[in-house]
Order: structure tokens, then sequence, then C-alpha cells
């Protein structure tokens, strides 16, 4: 079974914000959220521009760093990075590989911690 747009459907329907960068440094993705968020510094036109001209130089080098930590084995897959206090989120660099563990690219994982306010479901209650 083609699992593609399934995977895609998810990424493209997540709240939080997914950019994903290949092993260049180069943006090749940005979700909805993602495009809507850095919309500031160019949403979606950021798409085949370096992550690296969007960060400045220490942030660059951290995230050069984090890059060649998961080039040195299949098991550094995922480090956190920082706790934004404004956003009340903590924020993951997470590794991705193909099929043979071969190191492809990086993304960023938001992971918030405000509690949900959406009305939970109620069918026929």
């Amino acid at each position: 079974m083609e699992l593609s747009k399934y995977f895609q459907s998810i990424i493209e329907q997540d709240r939080c914000p997914v950019v994903i960068c290949n092993m260049e440094h180069e943006i090749i993705y940005m979700n909805p959220s993602a495009a809507k968020k850095y919309a500031g510094r160019g949403g979606a036109g950021l798409i085949g521009r370096s992550l690296l001209d969007c960060h400045n130089e220490k942030s660059g080098e951290l995230i050069r760093k984090v890059a060649a930590w998961f080039g040195e084995s299949e098991e550094h897959n995922s480090i956190y990075t920082f706790y934004n206090e404004k956003e009340n989120r903590d924020v993951y660099m997470i590794a991705l590989r193909d099929a043979s563990g071969a190191l492809i690219g990086y993304y960023e994982k938001h992971e918030y911690r405000n509690r949900e306010t959406d009305e939970m479901y109620c069918f026929g209650e």
C-alpha cells in the first residue's frame, strides 16, 4: 500500500509547525501551520532557501552540530533543543532516515504544553 499520501496528510493537518530540511540545510517542505507561523519571514516562500539563513550565527552552529551528531549513529534520532517559555512549548530536532537507515534530513518538532481548549467531541450524548 502506498502510504505517502497518508503521511503527507498527517503532517499537513498537524497544528504544530513542521519544517523539513535536507542535509544541505535547505528547506524542502513546510506544512500550512509552519507557513502561517513564519509568514513574517517569508512563509512558504522560504522553501528552497537555507534554514541557516533564517537563524543567527550561534543557532546555525548548533544546527550544524546536531546534524553532525545525527550522522554519527543510526541511534541518534532525536534531541531536545529548547523550551519556548512565551509559547509554552518544547522543541526537538528529529533525524529523517531512508529505509536503509541513511540520514537524509531532519525536522523540528514542537510539543505544546498548554491544555487543549477545543471542545471535546460529543456524539449523541
